[in-house]
């Protein structure tokens, strides 16, 4: 089986549906459909179908168990994928276990990389800084004028927190949680790219550290946010351990410009390692560096736990950053890169590569 999961309204039914072209009988079955519900819940689909799609089945108690048993006692030759807009694996239902019944696929939103063939990088990095990566707010933004999409990203956004908020944590925790989520939304809103001290934001809700936790592992789950966690493989200086957090929808966070830019990079890292890790098998991972004497890069990409490469992203200073430098000069097998968004031409001093960042971006596995 396939399984694949991501925030709500970035694409999943739309590529499901897609997918559906290549095969001769497939058959789509939503849970949150009435009818689908009753065909799944009786397991009455057609019994030559080739492919077999589940919506939402993540919201069926024991699915696990009845995926598996689906998989089990399929028809030769017909194939099973299943979307969820929160990780399926999150919903831990009591019941035997999957593995090595099916591969799980990641789909974020829209890339710089995905863009490139309808405008330049240069443009596709304003375009995400301005109307983030999700499918609706960003086409629109292809199609109209910058007030028009302006107005219509503004009422996406306000609708899909909304429906977020009262819906979706609903399945997480209980209602009169949900005054105080709302708030650690705003504030993480504006600590994006900084590293999260749990301590100072239940000081600010009046709420344990604990609470604080779960909540934002809610959101995560929700693919709301997503942590980059610091990288401490083979660096010899102390090194903080809280984490940063960033927004799958890069013009939801509130912060200048660089901030968002910043916010831009993260999800199309993510994107790429996620690509190498679901669809190759590759160890890799994501993190930032920073140490208790203030030395930080803003991003490390690791391959089986070593440093590949250091990243540092600026929105026009074309001076290369003090602690990129500092870790270059001690990690010359680690490819050190300064990302910038407004540039004219691109160098290479000292072994730092100077690079324009929609350019470097667009150039990625996914």
């Amino acid at each position: 089986m396939v399984f694949i999961t991501g925030p709500r309204q970035v694409g999943k039914t739309y590529l499901a549906k897609q997918l559906m072209s290549h095969f001769t009988k497939p058959q789509y079955l939503n849970f949150d459909n009435f009818t689908d519900r009753r065909i799944i819940t009786d397991q009455s689909w057609i019994q030559n179908s080739d492919l077999l799609i589940f919506d939402e089945i993540h919201k069926m108690k024991g699915w696990k168990n009845y995926i598996k048993g689906v998989y089990d006692t399929k028809q030769k030759g017909q194939s099973i994928l299943v979307t969820g807009s929160a990780r399926l694996e999150t919903f831990r239902q009591s019941g035997d276990s999957l593995a090595g019944r099916y591969f799980h696929h990641r789909l974020n939103p829209f890339s710089v990389k995905e863009l490139k063939e309808q405008v330049e990088p240069y443009e596709s990095v304003e375009l995400l800084i301005k109307f983030g990566g999700f499918p609706e707010p960003l086409l629109q933004a292809l199609e109209l004028d910058e007030n028009d999409a302006t107005i219509e990203s503004d009422r996406w956004k306000k609708q899909y927190y909304t429906d977020l908020i009262r819906e979706d944590v609903l399945e997480f925790s209980r209602i009169q949680e949900i005054r105080v989520m709302k708030t650690l939304v705003e504030i993480l809103r504006n600590k994006v790219g900084s590293p999260l001290s749990l301590n100072s934001i239940s000081n600010d809700l009046q709420v344990s550290p604990n609470t604080i936790k779960k909540y934002i592992n809610i959101l995560e789950s929700l693919y709301i946010i997503f942590r980059v966690s610091p990288f401490h493989k083979n660096i010899s200086r102390s090194i903080l351990k809280e984490p940063k957090i960033y927004f799958y929808d890069s013009s939801y966070v509130k912060g200048d410009k660089g901030i968002v830019f910043e916010n831009v990079v993260a999800v199309c890292l993510l994107k790429h390692i996620q690509y190498l890790q679901d669809s190759l098998g590759q160890s890799t991972s994501l993190h930032f560096l920073k140490t208790k004497d203030g030395k930080e890069i803003d991003f490390v990409i690791s391959k089986n736990d070593i440093a590949q490469n250091f990243i540092e992203v600026k929105l026009s200073e074309r001076q290369i950053s003090g602690s990129l430098k500092y870790f270059s000069e001690r990690y010359p097998n680690v490819e050190s890169i300064q990302l910038i968004h407004n540039m004219q031409q691109e160098e290479e001093r000292k072994s730092i590569k100077i690079l324009k960042a929609g350019e470097w971006l667009s150039g990625l596995s996914a």
